[in-house]
């Protein structure tokens, strides 16, 4: 196999852009459906297909914030007007949030952590897909990614977890790069 000098430089220049500066256009459906693709060509021990995807797009971005803003506020009637507003803006003004869901469960020769690894790199799968077709994304968790209520409310079914939620727009700006870890604070040798 031959190298691949721009997936190099992609991949070593790489960098989310955060939820505030997506904006329209999103992916049509034929695009949607190619990221998801991608997103889903991912290691899988045992082909058990251990996640699921949710998207969340059009009206339904702003009912999912108001929802999780109803579930903020029930747990704390005291919550400021700002931080309830930052709930109801969750998945805006990214044209398209994506939710990815591990389904892990017991099996006989497959670990759940290596399924919910599976579905992690579902999720990072996905981010590149989205550069790859010239929009940008944003892989978060948040507390609904944790909370039952509303990760059930978001799509989740009992017993799956979401493993992070992908907003996907057109970039707005470009951000400069972050710090990155010096290689030999990360990587050791094995001395046996």
């Amino acid at each position: 196999m031959s190298r691949i000098p721009e997936l190099l430089d992609y991949l070593k220049t790489r960098r989310s852009v955060t939820l505030p500066f997506l904006a329209e256009p999103g992916p049509n459906p034929a695009e949607l459906e190619e990221m998801l693709t991608i997103a889903t060509r991912v290691p899988d021990h045992g082909k058990v297909a251990p996640w699921r995807l949710v998207t969340y797009s059009g009206d339904k971005r702003a009912l999912a914030g108001a929802r999780l803003a109803e579930i903020a506020k029930r747990r704390n009637p005291d919550i400021e007007a700002v931080a309830l507003e930052a709930e109801q803006q969750r998945f805006l003004p990214a044209p398209l949030t994506v939710g990815v869901i591990s389904t892990a469960s017991p099996h006989p020769k497959i670990p759940e952590f290596e399924q919910v690894l599976s579905a992690g790199c579902v999720a990072f799968n996905l981010v590149h897909a989205a550069f790859a077709l010239g929009f940008a994304a944003h892989w978060v968790t948040r507390w609904y990614a944790y909370d039952e209520e509303a990760a059930l409310m978001l799509g989740a079914k009992p017993g799956e977890k979401f493993v992070g939620f992908v907003h996907i727009g057109t970039p707005q700006t470009t951000l400069e790069d972050r710090d990155r870890p010096a290689l030999a604070d990360v990587v050791s040798k094995w001395q046996g």
